[in-house]
This record gives structure tokens, sequence and C-alpha cells, in this order.
């Protein structure tokens, strides 16, 4: 029984940043759905034979199913399409953007944080939470963190690779790293007339806002088109489907196009210029592409500061940087190698990581027992 969050409560775009970010998404994926999640996922699972639900980190109907002792319910398996929301002493709280740290001083800031975080910032949230699983299951969250859900799943299967997630020392024995489920395979696609500009005679350097946040092209495609005018590169952008007319006006050295086969033109790909999109980040770390991110709503901080923790590029700190920010870090990345082996280094192990074989086969390996 795989479940999502719905499109009645599909994540839309956002403003908000930081922690006010998060206390909107608790808002819209956790507190305000959760009774309509849960009562008709109880009437299915008791109106047939269920083994295992297999749900997304948001849907907290399946969180909430898996209050109830084990013997009275199936199997839950928490799929992580986010960068990984478990909190812990080794990391700073989710969507704060912040890297972890090293050492004892670290730790502490990242304690005192979650402590802030849970009793000050969301201590209504965290109270609100608690009353509904209580309401609905009988059972509260017993002093668990709001983000901390998937604890409670027989598997936490994240999406990512071990490579690009923080490491954490009391993470549970039932989180493993699959890869990201959808991957590049070279197809046969339409492309735009003008594909064959990308001849490899300068750096392409490809730019986006994603298919959710790119209602406002000033926030990052009009600030790198201009960033990137009169550099000898070529400078494509995707509108993530929307009609080419909202894009501000092309330069000589840019295209575009509403849509474009990310398969096929990665591998041309030098730079890769992102508000954060986590999918998007890992198709480009597929092959290698050294990026860009600027984003700082939703889960995007997160993912951004990931990129740069991981050495696979630069963190702009904004979703709306200024022209020479963008120009001074798509220059580095040219200039300097490491950041495209460090892209390298994760798409290495986004390879060699099992992918949606490798999770049915923990699946069934977890039904068995």
């Amino acid at each position: 029984m795989p479940l999502g969050p719905g499109a009645e409560y599909a994540p839309q775009a956002s403003a908000a940043t930081g922690v006010r970010a998060v206390r909107e998404a608790i808002r819209g994926l956790v507190i305000d759905p959760a009774r309509g999640q849960y009562l008709p996922l109880a009437a299915a699972i008791s109106s047939e034979p269920t083994d295992a639900v297999l749900a997304e980190v948001t849907f907290v109907g399946a969180a909430t199913l898996a209050k109830l002792p084990r013997e009275k319910r199936p199997a839950f398996i928490a799929c992580g399409i986010l960068p990984l929301t478990l909190s812990s002493p080794d990391c700073a709280p989710y969507g704060l953007g912040l890297m972890p740290g090293r050492g004892p001083a670290s730790r502490l800031r990242n304690r005192i944080l979650h402590w802030l975080v849970a009793n000050v910032v969301l201590r209504d949230s965290q109270r609100q939470v608690d009353a509904l699983m209580r309401e609905l299951v009988g059972v509260g969250k017993d002093g668990l963190f709001i983000l901390d859900g998937p604890r409670g799943a027989e598997l936490i299967a994240q999406f990512t690779v071990a490579e690009f997630e923080y490491p954490r020392s009391d993470a549970p024995d039932t989180l493993r790293f699959f890869g990201p489920m959808s991957r590049h395979a070279v197809t046969v696609s339409a492309k735009p007339d003008w594909w064959g500009d990308l001849d490899g005679s300068c750096p392409v350097i490809y730019v986006t806002q994603g298919t959710v946040s790119n209602d406002d092209f000033t926030a990052l495609v009009g600030p790198a088109l201009e960033a990137l005018a009169e550099e000898d590169v070529m400078v494509v952008v995707s509108t993530g489907r929307r009609p080419l007319a909202a894009l501000p006006p092309l330069p000589a050295n840019a295209r575009a196009a509403e849509f474009l086969p990310d398969a096929e033109l990665m591998p041309k790909v030098a730079v890769y210029v992102t508000n954060g999109g986590y999918g998007g980040l890992h198709y480009a770390m597929e092959h290698g592409v050294p990026i860009v991110v600027a984003g700082d709503t939703e889960d995007k901080p997160e993912g951004a500061a990931r990129v740069a923790w991981a050495g696979a590029g630069i963190n702009l700190r904004t979703g709306r940087p200024k022209p020479a920010a963008i120009r001074d870090a798509v220059l580095k990345i040219l200039r300097d190698s490491k950041y495209e082996a460090g892209s390298q280094r994760i798409g290495a192990a986004i390879s060699a990581s099992p992918g949606v074989n490798g999770l049915i086969d923990e699946m069934e390996s977890l039904l068995r027992t």
C-alpha cells in the first residue's frame, strides 16, 4: 500500500524561510492532514489483509499508525524523499540549513538548538501533534520530536546515499540508504532546435528553478542570466514547463526551453545552478556535475547545506542571490576541480547504490521476519 500526501495536501511553493518555513510545513503537512490521512488508511487496512504500508515521510497518517503495537498493524516503511529529518546531537535541527560542525562545541550547539526548537519555537506544534495522536490511536508522541516520526518505522528507506547525508552516531538500525529512486536513463527525447549549439566550444551552465518554486524567475534565473551574459559560457535554462514568455530577455549566450531531457543534457553541463530541489541535486551528482545552489524555502536550505558539506558545490545561502555572487561561484567552480571531484564522488556512490531493487529486497526480508 504505497502512500503520499495526496493532491489536496501536496507541498506548494512557499516564501517562508528558516524556522518559519519548518513551522508552516508542520502545519501544512503534519497537523492539518493528519486526521484525513489516518482514518482512510485505517479503514483500508481493516478492509483487506495488508502486510506493509509504504509511505513518504510527510504522510503523517502512517507515522500515527506506527504508534499502535506491532501485532495490531502492518509494517511501516518510511520513504525519505527529503533530506533526512531525524534529530541528533551530531546535527543541527532540520530546517536551519546549518552544517553539523565538529567536536564537542558543535554537539553542544546542536543540543541547545534542538531544545530551543522543540520546547520554544515548535512547542505549540508539538502539543497539537501529541493531542491528535492521542485522539486517533490513544497514544501520544511520548516525548518524540515531531520530525522524528520515521523512528517508529520498521524500515527508514532514505532515497539518497550515505555520502550525501550527515552521519548520526545515534541513527536507528532501521535506517538504510538506497540512492535516488529515479535514475537518468538515456532515451531518444525531443530536443529544442538550438541543441546543436551545445557543441563543447565553451562550458555549459544549466540554470533552473525546478517545477515548484518557479513562479518568479527574478529569484535565480534572471540574476544568473545577468551574471553570465558577458562570460564565455553557454547558459541553458529550463523553465520547469512554464511558458518561455515568463522569462526575462535572454542574452546572446543563453538558450531556453520549457523542458529539457536531463539525461542527455547533464553530460554536457559544466555547472548546475539551481534553487536546490532534492531530485535535481541528485540528477546533477549522478553525472558528477558540480553545483551552485541558491535556495532558502521548503527543504532547500537542507539540500544546499549538504551540497557544501559534501564538497559537491557552493551554497550561496540565499534564495535571491545577487548576480555578482552567482558569477563568482560559477567561475570559482570552473577554475577549481575539487567541486567536480566532490560531485563525482557522490555520483559514484549513486551508481553503486541498490535503488528500487535494493528496496524491494529489503522489504521482502522485512516481511519474511
